[in-house]
């Protein structure tokens, strides 16, 4: 049974799967890039130390002690002896203490695991942020250079026509003026990709940067559906999973806090020599420690740790459940914001463009021209601000429920989770 819901979760997601769009770099380069960020390599080793510290539970505290004396005893009227005493002892941990501690190691292990796999979740998101950001410096520097030519036209032609006293001297200044914005224009936009660009590649330098960036493409609804991408985002989440096991690894640790107030006990074996080897003996040595109020206290102050890490947990299910809320929202009103924008960009530049014409033949004046170009260049920026919105949108819901730049075994994760 257990095989059977495995199986039909990874058919599902395999049916379901989205394919990103051109634009974006390759699942393996992505792969490459998250693994050897540094937050996810600190984490991993966090693991090791997870794991070292399951082992030192399941091993136990305590180990054999060997201790011995020598002395020599002067006895009046008998004379002087050599006296030793040899005791090899061990404190026992009880049963049921050592059951709470493997529990306890192995919880460890799994919220350390669930927490690497969440930073490289966040890792993710930096990555798909600062592409993004990439991408649409790219595509701001293409339109305003398209602006500058333009501009550079609409001052060429001016130009003709005052040579030929066709076009008054003020025509000519606001040709220029509007050049020289659009020229300031492109700067600002060139810093930003080039800043854009030296972001990302410092930030992750396993993926090769082209010289240009390519273009964002038309966000479109998910084929998964934006509903259950959303339920993905809650049962996928691996910090719910970090919250859940942490708290239950609390739990444990507080049962075994409380338990601790029936002290371990040290057996050991005892031989002596005294009287210069007159007296030889073998003994059994049994101490419990006597302490009561620190062991109460450590119990109680357990107690509320676990108490407080189950608060940590609900807030977290309610910090998850509104961030699969918001990406859905986010990605139903950005895509319909873009394609709201996308038309007017369109209609804009149609405008522009028979304004052209009729200036051209003498039907529209300058200052008509230059404000109908600006209201297209404007229009165009705005597209490209939506579009770029949209598609971050889309990828974030997609990291989020994981259906792209997730490890390969989160689906077996799920399935695990949920036949735990």
């Amino acid at each position: 049974m257990r095989i059977a819901v495995a199986l039909g979760l990874l058919f599902a997601s395999a049916a379901h799967a989205q394919s990103l769009p051109s634009g974006f770099p390759a699942d393996a380069q992505v792969q490459a890039a998250l693994n050897a960020y540094p937050g996810v390599a600190a984490a991993r080793a966090r693991v090791d130390a997870a794991l070292a510290d399951r082992d030192m539970l399941r091993a136990g505290p305590y180990e054999f002690t060997l201790s011995g004396s020598y002395a020599r005893r002067d006895v009046e009227r008998e004379g002087r002896f050599k006296e030793t005493d040899v005791m090899l002892s061990r404190t026992i941990r009880l049963p049921w203490k050592g059951s709470l501690d493997r529990k306890a190691g192995a919880l460890g292990v799994e919220v350390a695991e669930n927490e690497r796999e969440d930073t490289r979740h966040h890792a993710a998101l930096v990555l798909s942020e600062l592409w993004h950001d990439w991408m649409e410096a790219g595509e701001l520097l293409r339109s305003d250079q398209q602006a500058l030519e333009m501009q550079k036209a609409a001052v060429a032609a001016v130009r003709r026509r005052a040579d030929l006293k066709d076009a008054a001297a003020l025509d000519l200044d606001q040709a220029a003026a509007a050049e020289s914005l659009a020229v300031a224009q492109l700067a600002d936009s060139r810093a930003k990709f080039e800043k854009a660009r030296v972001t990302l590649a410092a930030t992750f330098p396993e993926i090769p940067l082209s010289a240009e960036a390519p273009p964002i493409p038309a966000p479109e609804m998910p084929a998964a559906g934006v509903d259950r991408l959303r339920d993905l985002v809650i049962s996928r989440s691996h910090e719910i999973r970090a919250a859940e096991n942490e708290a239950e690894r609390l739990s444990i640790v507080a049962r075994r806090t409380q338990a601790d107030r029936i002290p371990d006990p040290t057996v050991g074996i005892r031989t002596f020599r005294e009287r210069g080897g007159l007296e030889n003996g073998v003994g059994v040595h049994l101490s419990i420690p006597l302490g009561f109020s620190h062991r109460r206290a450590a119990a109680s102050k357990a107690s509320a740790q676990a108490s407080a890490a189950g608060f940590s947990r609900d807030e977290v299910r309610r910090e998850i459940q509104a961030i699969a809320d918001a990406d859905a929202a986010d990605v139903r009103t950005r895509i319909a914001a873009w394609s709201s924008t996308a038309e007017s960009a369109r209609s804009a530049g149609t405008a522009a463009a028979r304004t052209d014409r009729g200036h051209q033949l003498g039907a529209i004046d300058l200052a008509d021209l230059l404000f109908i170009q600006k209201q297209a260049n404007e229009a165009r920026r705005a597209e490209i601000a939506a579009r770029a919105a949209g598609s971050r949108a889309l990828l974030k819901l997609l990291i989020d429920s994981h259906e792209i730049w997730a490890e390969a075994h989160d689906e077996h994760d799920e399935a695990g989770h949920i036949d735990h």
